[in-house]
């Protein structure tokens, strides 16, 4: 079992990096086939209610697929060393799906026509995708992505969850994945209204998974995580509450 979760969990890592490389070219119409603002195959409706359905089948997953009670039940059906690689293996082939099915709405909202602007602006896009990656190893990549399980399964070791801890950008902002997500979705010296309304939704969509996941870490870390939340701002570092 502990060789065939391991051979598991490297796939759907595989299949993670590949679905986040591709998205980062999608979203920033670069060097991929297909990207944001390709060119659109139907109507303005008709793109919108594709999209937005898209963002829902994404959104919903993440949110179902991530709460407690749902792990539960979860992992009466995927053994409980696969259940994050399972998560991560979904989560990566719905993004590969918008990324795929996307139908582009080419209007623009804004155009920058400064080649400094412009370069900040791209500048910006890549920090935030940099802040992003960054901050999965400031707390541990390797469980976050399902590794960690499945190699501890191989040495024949129970997972024990991570500890709560605070480092690096987790000390000025509460989320620094998220915030680097925002800076990437938004960071654009063209923005259509296709990528605009990619940008709204997904940002919503933060701001939902937000919630429902600070609700739990109050749950399990009640004491520790809400001195964390009344002293460091949640997407902006706007300066710690220290005392």
């Amino acid at each position: 079992m502990g060789l065939v979760a391991i051979v598991y969990g490297l796939f759907c890592y595989v299949v993670f990096l590949a679905s986040f490389l591709y998205a980062i070219g999608f979203i920033g119409n670069i060097v991929v086939p297909k990207a944001i603002d390709s060119i659109p195959s139907v109507n303005t409706l008709q793109a919108m209610a594709i999209d937005l359905i898209l963002l829902g089948l994404f959104a919903m997953q993440h949110s179902v697929m991530a709460r407690p009670g749902f792990k539960v039940v979860w992992t009466r059906l995927v053994p409980r060393v696969a259940e994050r690689s399972t998560y991560v293996l979904i989560s990566s082939l719905l993004l590969g799906l918008i990324c795929w099915k996307w139908q582009a709405i080419p209007a623009v909202v804004w155009a920058v026509s400064s080649p400094i602007l412009k370069t900040l602006l791209l500048a910006l896009f890549a920090s935030g995708w940099l802040i992003l990656l960054l901050s999965t190893f400031m707390i541990n990549h390797f469980d976050l992505f399902g590794l960690r399980q499945v190699f501890l399964r191989l040495r024949g070791l129970d997972y024990t969850p991570l500890n709560f801890t605070e480092r690096a950008l987790y000390r000025f902002v509460r989320h620094p994945i998220y915030l680097g997500f925002v800076i990437a979705f938004w960071a654009t010296p063209h923005m259509s209204v296709g990528h605009l309304l990619f940008s709204i939704g997904t940002t919503g969509y933060i701001l939902v998974g937000i919630f429902f996941e600070e609700r739990d870490l109050m749950k399990n870390h009640a004491t520790e995580y809400g001195a964390y939340r009344a002293r460091v701002p949640m997407l902006l570092p706007t300066g710690s509450k220290r005392g």
